[in-house]
């Protein structure tokens, strides 16, 4: 780690003195929306926004979503498992980060934890981060932070075929097919995305849980063998100049391969893992004038989780959540284990008003529906949200490098069949002058238990029976964050840092409880060697420094960012009555990136890039079975563009093969199996001209996408 840190620093002196000298130029002009829901130049976003823009993920080459996010920015954590990605941002977990594909929800929940697979890295332009409470305008889950992936836009007249296909170690494979067809009014774009991975095993041994026995010879995998497909459709129709039309949806199927061992109750497995998921969506834009518009969307998304069995297997019977008997199922049968869908309509309007005024309003109305024969009482559940939200900024006149002065003030109202009506203000401010930006925000978050929270009941064995129990006392979860950052560019040297509390009242946990408080019959019907359950905890607080580093040459590009965090969490012991103080599961006090490419053209037909790219965490910290190890990774990737037509990429992961040891059951610092390598191959090829500007769609913000 302090290797790491000592990386990051040299990084930093060496972007200063590059940057000495060199004259002021114009940086890009990227466009953001996240952060206020309107357009705004990136360098004067009200709000604090980080981008990843197209060219650092051309560069990067990631596999995955969770890949891109680990390894350009600080702030996240992710471990991987069967049941999703474990994300953390700024020391808040899944539950709490809303993740939007070009302004709408993503719908995909395993365990809790959001399914990142349904994201195909191969089509994102850029990806906004705004973090800290944005619940005044994005609602439930947005506690901890955005994540806005935009994907790509392709404006060609004609048609355009490309496909990428990517192999790596441990039979990882990632498949892209996109066609795309754009006929005077119509447009049309398909999507197919593949992923595979034959799984790993860091480790053959096995703690068992709440015993210091150990086995050697299990064969749980680090992660498993898996398969996941996507095939997605998107219409657009220019129905009028100022009236765009579309319709989109997809299917996902993805399936986890489990391999079984020779120990009951540990290793021994019945059945793989099946996940099936469907949307569709129907919208538009209408463009009421240069300033001025209204947007309407409807979305209907499904996510079905599945047990499919290989081997004879007696389990449990239920109707409608109550056990009845004994039942046997067979290889091929399969057994539905719950089925989310969600319904929401959101309409949205954007006017200028005097003054230097933009005014935005919405409705928002969402419905979430819930089917889980095994793991709810009554077999189902449902819950209804409907919102109105209002916000409006203003700015001083801009009057060439004299300070201006940006505001955002913006409240929704919320009501929730189980739990009220809430008010949820945000305000945020910005100084600009010349080259300084410093913005301050507060805004405060809310977010209603889920349906698994509130019902759910299930056993999970991980070296033993766990039985996880819903809580139908809970309360919804509020928050406050308070946020100070100051960016300053110099030349072609951009340097950011932000100072950030946010307090969460009632958060919602997963807590380890007495057997006393556990259901006796469900005691005495699965004997589990622990019994957790959601509750609130009291009060929980993070805090932290975000510091970033970013130097943009003519061929070379250097930066790096460091976060540092620290939690803190009260939580009332009922065994013992006495409130004692926890960590947040998963923090780590440390967290860094660094990162120096070079691109260099060496003829109109061939343009070569190489990367080079530290992620590095101290421990992170949990309640049970024990900490994290920290870590430090590197990573080479190198690509090559053939023209317009061809691109080849090929690097290596992990080049001095860390690897993590810890047994089974026993929380990891990270799960990458040691070093490997990968290689890409993309061909695209495009008939027509470039889309004239009385067609382009008018979802299509402005794009720095590379051909």
């Amino acid at each position: 780690m302090k290797k790491g840190l000592l990386g990051l620093a040299l990084c930093c002196a060496a972007q200063t003195h590059l940057a000495q000298g060199i004259l002021k130029t114009d940086s890009i002009q990227e466009v953001v929306v996240t952060g206020t829901g309107t357009q705004h130049l990136l360098k004067d976003a009200p709000v604090q926004t980080e981008v990843i823009s197209r060219r650092q993920l051309l560069q990067y080459g990631g596999k995955s979503i969770e890949d891109i996010l680990a390894g350009l920015t600080a702030s996240f954590d992710f471990n991987e498992n069967d049941m999703g990605s474990h994300l953390q941002m700024n020391g808040l977990g899944n539950s709490f980060v809303l993740i939007l594909i070009d302004g709408r929800r993503l719908h995909g929940d395993n365990g809790g934890e959001n399914d990142l697979s349904l994201i195909d890295p191969h089509n994102i332009e850029r990806i906004e981060i705004v973090k800290g409470a944005s619940s005044a305008l994005y609602g439930s889950d947005a506690i901890a932070g955005v994540i806005n992936i935009i994907t790509r836009k392709h404006h060609e007249q004609g048609v355009m075929v490309e496909n990428t296909s990517r192999v790596g170690s441990y039979g990882d494979i990632r498949q892209h097919n996109g066609l795309a067809l754009n006929y005077g009014r119509l447009s049309s774009y398909t999507n197919f995305q593949l992923q595979h991975s034959d799984g790993w095993q860091n480790t053959s041994e096995e703690a068992l849980a709440q015993t210091e026995y150990h086995i050697t010879d299990s064969r749980n995998k680090t992660v498993n063998r898996h398969t996941n497909w996507q095939l997605a459709e998107r219409i657009t129709y220019q129905l009028l100049p100022s009236l765009e039309l579309y319709a989109d949806g997809s299917i996902y199927w993805k399936r986890i391969y489990r391999p079984s061992g020779k120990h009951p109750g540990v290793d021994t497995k019945t059945y793989d893992l099946q996940y099936n998921n469907a949307s569709l969506s129907a919208g538009g834009k209408w463009n009421i004038s240069d300033t001025d518009y209204l947007t309407l969307d409807a979305d209907w998304k499904r996510h079905a989780y599945r047990y499919a069995y290989t081997d004879t297997t007696l389990t449990d019977g239920y109707v409608n959540g109550r056990f009845t008997n004994y039942y046997p199922y067979f290889p091929g049968d399969e057994e539905l284990q719950s089925d989310q869908r969600l319904t929401q309509v959101s309409l949205k309007g954007v006017f200028a008003l005097p003054y230097s005024q933009t005014l935005s309003a919405g409705l928002d109305y969402r419905h979430d529906w819930l089917e889980a024969p095994m793991r709810v009482k009554g077999g189902k559940a449902t819950d209804n949200t409907q919102a109105l939200y209002l916000q409006d900024e203003w700015h001083s006149p801009v009057n060439g490098n004299h300070a201006a002065v940006y505001l955002t003030a913006g409240l929704r109202l919320t009501r929730n069949e189980g739990f009220g009506t809430r008010l949820t203000p945000k305000l945020s401010a910005m100084l600009k002058m010349a080259d300084l930006r410093l913005r301050a925000t507060w805004s405060q978050g809310y977010k209603t238990p889920t349906p698994k929270e509130l019902h759910y009941q299930y056993i999970r064995n991980m070296s033993g029976v766990y039985l996880y129990l819903g809580n139908t006392s809970l309360k919804a979860q509020t928050s406050n964050y308070f946020a100070l950052s100051g960016e300053y560019t110099i030349g072609r040297l951009t340097m950011t840092a932000s100072l950030y509390y946010n307090k969460v009242n009632d958060m919602i946990a997963l807590v380890t409880i007495p057997y006393s408080q556990a259901p006796a019959e469900l005691l005495v019907q699965y004997d589990p060697v622990r019994v957790r359950q959601y509750q609130n905890i009291e009060d929980a607080k993070t805090y932290g420094l975000d510091f970033t580093l970013r130097y943009q040459g003519r061929h070379v590009t250097a930066g790096g960012s460091y976060s540092y965090l620290d939690t803190k969490a009260h939580q009332y012991d009922s065994e013992k009555d006495e409130m004692h103080s926890v960590t947040i599961d998963g923090m780590a006090h440390h967290k860094a990136n660094v990162y120096v490419t070079w691109k260099r053209d060496f003829s109109s037909r061939y343009q070569l890039g190489i990367g080079l790219y530290g992620r590095m965490s101290s421990k992170r910290y949990y309640q049970i079975d024990g900490d994290g190890k920290g870590y430090q990774l590197w990573r080479l990737s190198t690509t090559h563009q053939l023209g317009k037509a061809l691109r080849l990429e090929a690097g290596m992961d992990n080049i001095f093969d860390y690897v993590d040891r810890t047994p089974h059951g026993l929380h990891l610092g990270t799960t990458t199996p040691g070093r490997t390598v990968y290689a890409s191959l993309t061909i695209r090829l495009h008939q027509g001209k470039k889309l004239t500007n009385k067609y382009k769609s008018n979802f299509n913000s402005r794009s720095n996408e590379e051909d």
